[in-house]
């Protein structure tokens, strides 16, 4: 039997499913209250989470009287996921303003080797977030119209534009590399820290930098530098780190994903088999 999305509301006394037929996660969340939301991947057969703490942080924080607690939510989680065993899923994670949980759970669908071997196209766009710090549900609607437009064009993902700067994705956060010239050793990489939605992938990926010995500078890249990047990946928690090769029309490096990208790629690698927590 094909395990499609499945979504929940979640109370104190039952799991309460709801109907949503073949929609997807972002479909899905368009139908539940105006809210926050945090989405991730499985590990281990289902068993763990990259970063899960930080996952329900982002929910409940913003939030007064939550209807069930943190361990409550883990607890459900668990019971719901044994459908998917022993494979892996993709969890979205909704709190509405009032209070009120929702889980919806997908199979988890990994992007293709070759992504993270070839990197992927961007395109900028001047879309913006309201509360840039909220991941706040009503940016998935806000958002729409980018969204099938990236899809219709087989580009990877939108980066968000604020006065010529580029700050993140719209699923993702953004990091570039900008290699000195004298040697082909990147020192430091770079990213947005103001007006941005603080990614639980970001902060880890920038922990492993510094102890790899990369710089990090928080600097926002202007768009009329793009020339001068010689590398570029995105950060998620569902898909990690995906190179980009190509950001609107301007070739990001050779063309290829360079040495920090790669470097990272395997350093994250190996911190989600050793740092995933138990659900």
């Amino acid at each position: 039997m094909k395990i499609m999305i499945r979504t929940w509301r979640v109370t104190p006394t039952q799991n309460v499913p709801l109907d949503n037929g073949d929609l997807s996660l972002d479909d899905v969340t368009r139908q539940l209250p105006d809210g926050y939301y945090s989405t991730f991947r499985t590990f281990d057969g289902c068993q763990r989470v990259l970063g899960l703490s930080a996952h329900l942080r982002r929910l409940y924080d913003p939030v007064s009287a939550p209807e069930v607690s943190h361990s409550f939510l883990r607890q459900q989680m668990r019971t719901l996921l044994e459908p998917y065993r022993p494979g892996e899923a993709r969890i979205r994670a909704v709190m509405t303003k009032q209070g009120e949980v929702y889980l919806a759970i997908a199979p988890l669908s990994v992007l293709p080797r070759e992504i993270y071997e070839k990197g992927v196209q961007v395109e900028t766009t001047e879309l913006e977030r309201e509360q840039p710090r909220l991941k706040s549900t009503a940016f998935i609607g806000r958002s729409d119209s980018e969204r099938k437009h990236i899809a219709q064009q087989g580009i990877f993902e939108a980066l968000l534009v604020k006065d010529g700067n580029i700050l993140e994705g719209m699923t993702s956060n953004f990091f570039y590399v900008v290699a000195p010239d004298a040697s082909p050793i990147p020192l430091s990489i770079g990213t947005a820290r103001a007006d941005i939605l603080l990614g639980i992938t970001r902060k880890t990926v920038i922990d492993l930098a510094r102890g790899r010995g990369l710089e990090v500078k928080y600097q926002p890249l202007k768009r009329d530098q793009l020339a001068a990047v010689s590398e570029a990946f995105l950060t998620s928690s569902s898909r990690g780190i995906v190179p980009v090769i190509k950001i609107d029309d301007v070739a990001i490096g050779q063309g290829s994903p360079g040495p920090a990208t790669r470097q990272l790629l395997q350093a994250y690698d190996e911190h989600v088999i050793q740092k995933a927590e138990n659900i």
